[in-house]
């Protein structure tokens, strides 16, 4: 099993379970209170503002940083719309 369909699936347990933040709003607030095991950004971000606060809040607060190379493909596996 590669990374990406590992991570597939642990955001698709994630989801069923409760334990998904999605989006800017949701995902700094998990991070902050040190509830974040791990945020996934999506490399064709068009808001560099955004890639600079989730890249900087991850660091300051020890919480790995996945990128994959689509948002739209994170949309979707994050999604409980499939």
């Amino acid at each position: 099993m590669d990374i990406m369909t590992a991570l597939q699936l642990v955001l698709r347990k994630s989801l069923a379970y409760g334990g998904l933040a999605r989006g800017l709003h949701e995902a700094l607030k998990v991070i902050e209170k040190h509830v974040a095991q791990f945020c996934v950004l999506a490399e064709d971000c068009d808001q560099p503002d955004y890639v600079k606060l989730v890249k900087a809040l991850c660091a300051e607060h020890n919480v790995s940083l996945l990128t994959v190379p689509s948002a739209k493909t994170l949309g979707e596996w994050a999604s409980k719309w499939r």
